[in-house]
């Protein structure tokens, strides 16, 4: 029997954050890969890319460049993004124009032109921007597709051969997916797209293809930024991570008599929401969660939505919590997510990015309707799916989640989320207005938390100068959590008793 023992593939960096998360590790080496998509959609920046994170002196990268933009334009706006090295240039990186070959000659001539350049300069890395034109070559011949498929197999078991890692660059549609020879050699299909919704731009990637290893599926989201392509995991970077160690520390909400009221505190690593309408302090409360764990030296991050980060701190100083400090002292990042296109994978990547800066056990999101909002439309469809996959990566680090949420007041139900978004959640506060005696005062309730037995007390509470005051439990009435409470008839008559009034 043959030797069939195991080959060790090696994998190549792309040099693009969060790519090799979603390739799994890297790209094989050696393989033969196609990067596709519509015009615009950032194949050829992907491709620089690649090839600057790459190349060496000792092995070069070979770019073909075929009826494209010439080179010297190509690099005149690639060299805009900060990965582009000049130095590699000189021996390095080795452009070389093919479009005459094309013009003039048969796919035979063409793979000849190619083999010569490759055997001259022994090349690690081969890029053909774009193949497409060499594929029109074929077009109109009876024997086209036969063509086609036998100079691709040709080029990539020559390239292979060479121990070059190929990338064919190519303006394709799906619908050629099912009958395209090409995308049947290739090792590796890298699609790219952008998508118009409204007023926003969504650019998505898809590993359609790739042989030997596992990668992430779905569609991933990634930016074209000064840096070049930054994508963004649906993992989130957290892929192999087991489960954390089952804490049973409880974290200070910080108000001793809400703590008594969740049991002892929030467990950590739990989600919490704090839902309520405009004005019942659902903020204040998040605050002064985040100043008890800064005041112990636990780090922290807030993502705020709907203001900006001094409005934050300065709210908080109101109410004699200091936030300012922490943030100089490097305990807390306040980050402000306002742009009106934000990608959950872009929002979640920067709190994970913040947390691991500051090694944070505390984050807290204000609010979860302004985190809709800044959301590009095409996100807001998924919002459920989006919030269930950041908590959970999030609160699977062993980082505790506070969440606020704005409930419109209804005197008719109790209502936890918009967004039926209670499931995400381990904890739940609830805060609300309620008339008693010709005034609109406020009450809070615990309705849930997994992590162990709580109050069913309904408390009234105020918001003073130091912050969130509990009052008493609100015994005489009934009704409070619909809003319109009512007293009970023994009270009512116990009153009219030590009156000396009678029926």
């Amino acid at each position: 029997m043959s030797d069939l023992r195991k080959v060790h593939i090696e994998k190549i960096r792309t040099g693009i954050d969060g790519l090799d998360t979603v390739l799994g590790g890297g790209l094989p080496e050696y393989s033969f890969n196609i990067i596709a998509g519509a015009p615009g959609s950032g194949k050829t920046t992907l491709a620089h890319q690649i090839m600057f994170a790459n190349a060496t002196r000792e092995r070069p990268a070979l770019y073909f460049t075929v009826l494209g933009e010439p080179a010297l334009k190509m690099m005149r706006y690639q060299q805009q993004f900060s990965f582009f090295d000049p130095d590699k240039l000189t021996d390095s990186i080795h452009f070389i124009n093919l479009s005459q070959t094309v013009i003039d000659n048969d796919l035979d001539a063409v793979l000849a032109s190619i083999m010569k350049e490759v055997e001259a300069i022994n090349p690690g890395m081969v890029i053909v921007d774009s193949f497409r034109t060499v594929v029109r070559k074929t077009q109109g011949g009876p024997s086209a597709e036969m063509q086609l498929q036998e100079f691709t197999q040709k080029l990539a078991l020559y390239l292979t051969g060479w121990q070059a890692t190929t990338f064919l660059i190519g303006e394709y549609v799906e619908e050629e997916m099912r009958d395209n020879p090409v995308f049947t050699v290739a090792d590796g299909l890298l699609w790219l797209s952008q998508n118009v919704v409204r007023n926003s731009i969504v650019r998505k990637l898809q590993i359609m293809k790739l042989r030997g290893q596992a990668s992430v599926p779905g569609l991933h989201t990634f930016r074209i930024t000064e840096a070049g392509l930054q994508v963004f995991p649906r993992t989130y970077g957290l892929t192999g991570r087991g489960p954390g160690k089952q804490s049973v520390k409880r974290l200070s909400i910080g108000n001793s008599e809400l703590d008594a009221m969740l049991g002892g505190g929030i467990p950590e690593g739990d989600s919490v929401l704090i839902a309520g309408p405009s004005g019942t302090g659902k903020s204040v409360l998040a605050s002064q969660f985040i100043a008890a764990g800064v005041s112990l030296g636990e780090p922290a991050v807030v993502a705020i939505f709907e203001e900006r980060p001094h409005d934050f701190t300065g709210r908080a100083g109101n109410f004699g919590l200091d936030l300012a400090k922490p943030q100089k002292d490097g305990l807390l990042k306040v980050l402000y997510l306002r742009p009106l296109d934000l990608s959950v994978d872009e929002t979640l990547q920067e709190l994970l990015d913040a947390v691991k800066a500051t090694k944070a056990k505390r984050v807290v999101v204000d609010s979860l309707a302004g985190f809709e909002m800044a959301l590009a439309p095409a996100f807001r469809e998924d919002f459920r799916e989006s919030l269930y996959r950041m908590i959970g990566a999030l609160t699977g680090v062993g980082v505790t989640v506070l969440s606020t949420v704005e409930l419109p007041e209804s005197f008719i139900d109790i209502r936890f989320s918009p967004h039926a978004i209670s499931f995400l959640t381990d904890d739940i506060i609830r805060l609300r207005y309620v008339e008693i005696d010709g005034q609109l005062r406020k009450i809070l309730v615990v309705v849930k938390m997994r992590g162990g037995n709580h109050s069913k007390d309904i408390r009234e509470y105020t918001i003073e100068a130091d912050g969130f005051k509990l009052g008493e439990r609100l015994q005489e009435y009934y009704g409070l959590v619909i809003g319109v409470p009512k007293r009970h008839k023994s009270v009512i008559l116990k009153e009219a008793g030590d009156s000396g009034g009678g029926p």
